[in-house]
């Protein structure tokens, strides 16, 4: 008889999040576990007692959920859980600290229905955060030509500094968007806008983007009003507005959802397994046939 499939939630919050929570439901898991608070000093009890309470043959149906609303935290407790794991004591392993990695599998998948990624370039603004970074990193992989944008050219720099060394090729330039005039200059010549900046704030105008020609997709990940990109509505889903099919923040979510829970069950299909942006991507690109 097959052993009921628990998932550990390690959240680094005051109170595990409840979404995250409802997903794994969702997804199949007999018994979930939440602990919050969790950090890399007190990660490695909760890994032992994952990996030492069943036989290796039934680690399979153990598995580990990193999540949190700090990315940079999410991936330290990645980085000391995989450290824990030896020989075939070892359980999978999902980051999706924020939604960064399916939020950003989501988007770049809505890119690659609009066009061919590999023969375009794309501007990520905002692209310095956590959902910007993971966005670029997949577009790098599959050969588009990246900017990222950031108000900081310095922390636009250092932000493609990061995404290249988990690229192993690709182009990737870091541009400015302090003003209208720099942010054209950063969407002038791309074929995709990717905004994946901080709830409430306008990034692209729709006046600047109006005075660039060649877009093919727009794909807004905020929600709130003001939306990143003017004229995309958060529930547009490849909705054609002046020729430019648009995808707003909602209209992904559909996608980000099913790519969640897929994660979920695929981590019981074998105990070693470490989903991390790149996983995750190419299981969404495997559930939505893209």
């Amino acid at each position: 008889m097959s052993k009921p499939k628990i998932l550990i939630q390690l959240d680094g919050d005051a109170h595990a999040s409840v979404f995250d929570a409802v997903v794994a439901i969702d997804a199949g898991v007999d018994h979930l576990l939440q602990y919050h608070g969790v950090n890399a000093d007190t990660v490695r009890e909760l890994v032992h007692g994952a990996m030492f309470t069943r036989g290796p043959l039934d680690l399979q149906h153990t598995a580990i959920f990193v999540g949190g609303s700090n990315v940079a935290a999410g991936e330290r407790l990645l980085k000391v859980i995989a450290g824990c794991f030896f020989a075939s004591l070892r359980v999978s392993v999902l980051l999706d600290a924020n939604g960064a990695n399916t939020t950003a599998a989501a988007a770049v998948l809505a890119a690659r229905q609009c066009v061919e990624l590999s023969r375009s370039q794309v501007t990520v603004l905002a692209g310095t955060g956590p959902v910007g970074q993971r966005a670029a990193r997949l577009l790098a992989g599959e050969g588009a030509t990246v900017r990222i944008a950031s108000r900081s050219l310095q922390k636009a720099r250092e932000a493609s500094d990061a995404v290249r060394s988990c690229v192993a090729s690709g182009s990737i330039e870091p541009v400015q968007t302090a003003d209208a005039a720099e942010t054209l200059t950063a969407i002038d010549g791309s074929q995709v806008v990717i905004a994946a900046g901080a709830a409430g704030v306008e990034l692209l105008s729709e006046e600047t983007r109006r005075r660039t020609s060649g877009l093919q997709a727009l794909i807004d990940l905020n929600a709130v009003p003001p939306v990143g990109i003017a004229g995309v509505n958060p529930l547009d889903k490849g909705k054609n507005r002046d020729g430019v099919l648009c995808y707003g923040a909602i209209g992904i979510g559909g996608a980000k959802m099913k790519i969640h829970r897929a994660a979920i069950r695929k981590l019981f299909e074998s105990n070693d397994q470490l989903l991390d942006a790149e996983q995750v991507y190419a299981l969404g690109r495997d559930i939505l046939g893209s």
